[in-house]
């Protein structure tokens, strides 16, 4: 059986590897990262990042079929299968800065890998990338050893954290693009999708050419991203109408062609991937001349700025125009419950413009504080983590959830408020609060797309 390799241990790579190695035990599977103190996590089976139910997986194969490295070079040249997740943010200079992907990592590992290679190689794309990256990285591969052929797959990863472990061992479906026009590339397809069936059914693995498979990825994102745009842009039109969009988000998921998934109103999207995704795919569109394309999906990331800064604006006219020195407890930082990430979270604007009109913010999370310290550490004398959310709230004017951890529903509101000053005021940025309950309590509640509850 061939040896597999992925170079990068991040949220998508060390989960990715841990499934594939706990499903396929007859496989070695190493995992490869720069960064030592990344890898020396994985080794020690406390990983390096939350997600449910990944320790155990991890753990159950860890020093059996399944291995974490630094030794890049090694484990390049002992593999038969290598899986590529670097991280292609967005770039911050030059031409299509702002938008475009810095593909710097991604074309590095491939010159890394031809420079370590002296056996040909399946290359498989798992990093989110544009359109027609993988012929580049195909040409990079092929371009110096004539007696090596590297076939490049593009397999995207459709994973949502919190959920990642869950929608490995379940997926909705495997895409695995590939050169169906000869031998080799459909022995290289053929050789991936049996490593998927050892669990996951075949009809559920698409096979497809690779352009086909990079945009699919990219388009998915988008629309996902698209369905939380709408609804929240619904969500401020709910407000000023007196409409409450939770029964207008029951009534339109009800609809068999549309389903309810990703039409909770909320305080606006993030993580790693979306924001990112469709910036690329304005990018592509406007560099392939199709400026009323790349209006359209831009206007997704519009609506989820304009989300966080509305949210902000409801806090300052509810609490009298003016936060100066008064205390916000800010249930969650993570972008989303069930993990502790919080790149591009909707709680790093809001924060940082609640700062900017001198609130004092408590903030508390139950995986995320790290990050949030990280994040705001420019904000250090105005910006507390407090791991107790009945902590965090005591002496505050107000509640802002910013994460829908399911704990804080649970907690005795009766407590919350009897600590807090007065008026005291909740802004559910997610919904998830019994808001007549808290209102019974004594809370001024400010629901998002739903009338508020107030007693002044």
């Amino acid at each position: 059986m061939p040896n597999i390799t992925c170079i990068g241990a991040g949220y998508v790579g060390g989960p990715t590897m841990a499934v594939i190695a706990a499903k396929c035990p007859e496989y070695q599977v190493t995992c490869v990262d720069i960064n030592q103190e990344r890898v020396d996590a994985w080794r020690s089976g406390e990983p390096p990042i939350y997600e449910p139910g990944l320790r155990d997986v991890v753990n159950q194969c860890l020093n059996r079929n399944l291995f974490f490295s630094s030794d890049i070079p090694s484990a390049i040249k002992s593999a038969d299968i290598i899986f590529v997740s670097v991280n292609t943010p967005t770039k911050d200079f030059g031409e299509g800065a702002g938008e475009a992907a810095n593909l710097y990592y991604w074309e590095k590992t491939a010159r890394e890998i031809l420079a370590c290679s002296d056996s040909s190689k399946i290359v498989v794309e798992k990093s989110t990338v544009p359109v027609r990256t993988a012929d580049a990285m195909s040409r990079i591969l092929n371009s110096s050893h004539a007696n090596l052929k590297f076939e490049v797959l593009s397999n995207p990863e459709f994973l949502a954290e919190g959920t990642a472990i869950q929608d490995l061992e379940r997926p909705d479906r495997v895409l695995i693009g590939g050169n169906q026009s000869t031998e080799s590339g459909r022995e290289a397809v053929r050789q991936l999708v049996d490593i998927y069936t050892h669990w996951v059914d075949r009809e559920r693995i698409l096979t497809t050419d690779v352009w086909s498979s990079e945009m699919s990825k990219l388009a998915a994102n988008a629309f996902l991203a698209q369905r939380i745009s709408s609804i929240n842009s619904v969500a401020a039109f709910a407000e000023e109408t007196g409409a409450d969009i939770t029964a207008v988000s029951s009534a339109i998921g009800m609809d068999s062609r549309l389903g309810p998934r990703f039409l909770q109103a909320s305080v606006g999207f993030g993580g790693s991937c979306f924001k990112k995704d469709i910036l690329n795919l304005v990018y592509l569109c406007r560099h392939y001349n199709l400026p009323e394309v790349a209006d359209y999906w831009e206007q997704v990331i519009k609506i989820n700025e304009f989300q966080k800064h509305r949210f902000v604006r409801n806090i300052l006219q509810a609490m009298f125009n003016n936060v100066v020195d008064k205390r916000i407890a800010v249930f969650g930082f993570a972008f989303k419950a069930h993990t502790g990430d919080t790149r591009e979270s909707p709680a790093i604007d809001i924060c940082r413009q609640l700062v900017e009109e001198k609130a004092l913010l408590n903030i508390t999370d139950p995986e995320a504080l790290p990050n949030a310290r990280r994040d705001l550490n420019d904000l250090a004398g105005r910006v507390n983590c407090e791991e107790d959310p009945y902590k965090a709230a005591e002496n505050a004017d107000a509640i802002a959830v910013l994460t829908e951890w399911p704990q804080f529903a649970q907690l005795d509101y009766q407590r919350v408020f009897q600590s807090m000053r007065k008026p005291a005021f909740v802004f559910d940025g997610r919904n998830i609060l019994d808001h007549q309950r808290l209102f019974q309590i004594g809370f001024n509640v400010h629901p998002l797309g739903r009338p508020p509850l107030s007693h002044l």
